[in-house]
C-alpha cells in the first residue's frame, strides 16, 4: 500500500490534486473563493490577499513535505514573489496602460522578475519558493475547467481542422528546422512544441514527457513570452492592412500568438467576431495538449536516450505528464457534469485562480532567467530555430485560416 502511495509523491501529482482540490473548493462555495484583487482600496481586498497568501503557503508547504524538499524560508519568499505579482496586477490594471498596452499582469510578472533577476540579482532566501513549473501544473488543470467541448465542438469545428492541419505540419517543420541547426533533440522537442501547440502550456507538458532539462525548459519559455509580446502588438494592424475579415485574422492570430492573454488582446483590437474566433482557434489547440503529451510520450520513447527504452504501456504511463490528466478531468468534468451556465459561472471564479497561479509562475520565470541566457552563443541556434519555426508557423497558419474561414460572414 506505501508502496502505491509513493507513486503519488511526485510534483505533477501534487500539482494535479491541488488543481482538483481548487476545482472542487470552487464548485462547492463559488461565492467565497479568493480573488487576485485589482486594488487595495478595501478591506475586502486585503482578505482576499490573506486567503490566496495562505493558501499558496499551505499547498507549496504540503508539497515541500511529501517531496522531502526544505521547507525553511518558503514563506518569506513567498510573500516577495507574491507581492511582484499583486504589483503587476496593479500596474496591469492601470487606466493608461491598460488602454495604451492591452498587455496583461502576467506580462509585467515576467518583466519585473527579469528587472531583478538582470539587475541586483535574486538572493539566495527567494529560492525556496521559486517553483515556477510547479505553479504553471496547477494553472493548466484550472485551465481544463475552461475549455467545454460541447462548445467548441459547436462554434470551432473548423478551428480543429485548422489546429491539427497547423500543429502537425509546424511540429515537423520546426524540430527539422532545429535539428539541422544542430539543436539537441531534447530542446528541439520543446522549442517544436511552444510553438506548434500552445506555447508554454506546452513546453511544459512535453518536458514532462521527455523528462527534460528544467534549464532548457525556462529558455523556451521565456522565448515564447518575449516573442508573444510583438506579434501581439504587429499582427491585429498586419491583418487590417492586409485586408482580412475579422473571423480570418481572429483563426490566424489564435492559432500563432502562443499565450492564450496576448490571443484575447490581439483579438480585441479587431472587434468582438476576431476576438471570438482567436479564443476559438485557441481553446482548440488547448484540446489536443493531451493528446500531443502522449504522441510525443511515443515518440520519446522511440527516438529519445539512444533508443534504450522500448514504448511499452508502463514505459508510456511513467513518461506521460500527469498533470495533463488533470487537465482533462477538469475539461470533462465541466463539459458534461454540470448546465452549460453553471460551467461558466463556475469557470469564471477558477480562471481567475488560474491567472493567479499563472502570475506568480511568471514571476519565478522571470527571476530564474537572465538575459545573458538567452541571448549568448550557446542558445544562438534555439533562437533561430524558434524564429524561423514561428515564421513558418504565421505563414502556414494565414493560408489554412484564409481557406476556412474566409467564407464565413459572406
Amino acid at each position: 500500500m506505501r508502496q502505491i502511495l509513493n507513486q503519488f509523491k511526485t510534483e505533477d501529482w501534487l500539482a494535479v490534486g491541488a488543481g482538483l482540490l481548487i476545482m472542487l473548493l470552487a464548485i462547492a462555495m463559488p461565492g467565497q473563493m479568493p480573488v487576485m484583487p485589482k486594488s487595495l482600496a478595501s478591506w475586502g481586498a486585503w482578505q482576499n490577499i490573506a486567503l490566496l497568501i495562505a493558501g499558496l503557503f499551505v499547498i507549496v508547504y504540503g508539497a515541500g513535505k511529501m517531496l522531502g524538499r526544505s521547507t525553511r524560508g518558503i514563506l518569506p519568499s513567498l510573500l516577495v514573489i507574491f507581492g511582484i505579482a499583486l504589483a503587476a496586477q496593479y500596474v496591469a490594471g492601470l487606466p493608461v496602460v491598460k488602454n495604451s498596452t492591452g498587455l496583461e499582469s502576467v506580462f509585467f510578472a515576467v518583466a519585473f522578475g527579469l528587472l531583478i533577476s538582470n539587475t541586483v540579482g535574486v538572493p539566495d532566501w527567494m529560492r525556496p519558493a521559486l517553483q515556477s513549473e510547479f505553479y504553471v501544473k496547477i494553472g493548466l488543470v484550472l485551465l481544463g475547467t475552461t475549455v467545454i467541448f460541447g462548445e467548441i465542438m459547436q462554434a470551432g469545428a473548423l478551428g480543429l481542422i485548422q489546429a491539427l492541419v497547423v500543429v502537425l505540419c509546424v511540429w515537423n517543420f520546426g524540430y527539422w528546422v532545429a535539428r539541422k541547426l544542430g539543436v539537441d533533440r531534447e530542446m528541439s522537442t520543446m522549442l517544436a512544441s511552444a510553438v506548434s501547440i500552445c506555447g508554454v502550456s506546452a513546453a511544459i507538458a512535453t518536458c514532462g514527457a521527455i523528462k527534460g532539462d528544467s534549464k532548457k525548459l525556462s529558455y523556451v519559455i521565456s522565448l515564447v513570452l518575449v516573442v508573444a509580446i510583438p506579434m501581439m502588438y504587429g499582427m491585429p494592424y498586419l491583418a487590417m492592412w492586409m485586408g482580412l475579415s475579422p473571423e480570418v485574422a481572429g483563426a490566424w492570430m489564435g492559432g500563432t500568438i502562443d499565450t492564450t492573454g496576448a490571443v484575447v488582446a490581439s483579438g480585441a483590437v479587431l472587434g468582438e467576431t476576431a476576438e471570438q474566433y482567436s479564443v476559438i482557434v485557441k481553446f482548440s489547440q488547448n484540446v489536443l495538449l493531451g493528446l500531443a503529451a502522449f504522441a510525443i510520450s511515443i515518440y520519446w520513447s522511440y527516438a529519445g536516450k539512444d533508443h534504450r527504452e522500448k514504448p511499452t504501456a508502463g514505459v508510456l504511463w511513467e513518461r506521460f505528464p500527469k498533470f495533463v490528466l488533470g487537465f482533462v478531468l477538469a475539461s470533462l468534468v465541466f463539459s458534461f457534469a454540470m448546465p452549460v451556465e453553471t460551467a461558466h459561472r463556475i469557470g469564471g471564479v477558477t480562471k481567475n485562480l488560474q491567472g493567479f497561479f499563472f502570475a506568480v509562475a511568471f514571476v519565478c520565470i522571470g527571476l530564474e532567467t537572465r538575459f545573458k541566457d538567452i541571448f549568448n552563443k550557446d542558445f544562438k541556434k534555439p533562437l533561430w530555430g524558434f524564429l524561423i519555426a514561428q515564421g513558418f508557423n504565421i505563414v502556414l497558419t494565414l493560408i489554412v485560416a484564409y481557406l476556412l474561414f474566409s467564407h464565413i460572414g459572406d
